[in-house]
């Protein structure tokens, strides 16, 4: 009996681990996303951005051999008990120009919950959840749906979310 495996939908996770004096600053990439919704500017560049972005392109590379290309990045903030509402990161009308993976990264988080939507063959309607912590990322392929859930009561929650392509 032999196997080949046609599809794979995986997803990649794990903790932002860089060399001491190239940590990614938390409370500057916070500043620069409320900085962004007060002037209603794009300024989703600063350097601790540069640093994670960097950090999760090398490494996806060099653990799975695919290259991402950057296509979006925009920075979200939470209210206590707020629920972001499910979507997806790519255009059904448009697949050719949407992005092939998203990638959230918390910040600032305390119970966050990520809950990823996906369909195993016919067992349709399937979902994973994750608790995104502090300093952890979470790529996952952009034609999943999903959910973020700010669960706790006290404080905001500052997730990046970045899209990309592989070449």
């Amino acid at each position: 009996m032999k196997k080949k495996v046609l599809a794979e939908q995986a997803l990649y996770y794990g903790m932002v681990e860089v060399p001491e004096g190239y940590e990614v600053n938390p409370l500057e990439m916070c500043q620069n996303i409320l900085s962004s919704f007060y002037t209603n500017n794009d300024s989703s560049y600063c350097k601790s951005w540069g640093q994670l972005n960097t950090y999760l392109c090398e490494n996806f590379n060099l653990r799975y051999g695919l290259q991402l290309v950057n296509k979006e990045t925009w920075g979200n903030v939470f209210y206590p008990n707020e629920k972001f509402s499910t979507l997806s990161n790519v255009d059904p009308i448009d697949l050719k120009n949407s992005p092939d993976f998203t990638c959230l990264y918390g910040i600032n988080t305390e119970d966050c919950i990520v809950e990823i939507f996906y369909n195993d063959n016919r067992r349709a309607g399937r979902s994973w959840e994750i608790t995104l912590k502090p300093n952890m990322y979470l790529i996952f392929p952009s034609t999943n749906a999903y959910t973020i859930h700010n669960n706790q009561r006290t404080r905001l929650n500052f997730v990046q979310t970045i899209t990309y392509e592989y070449i």
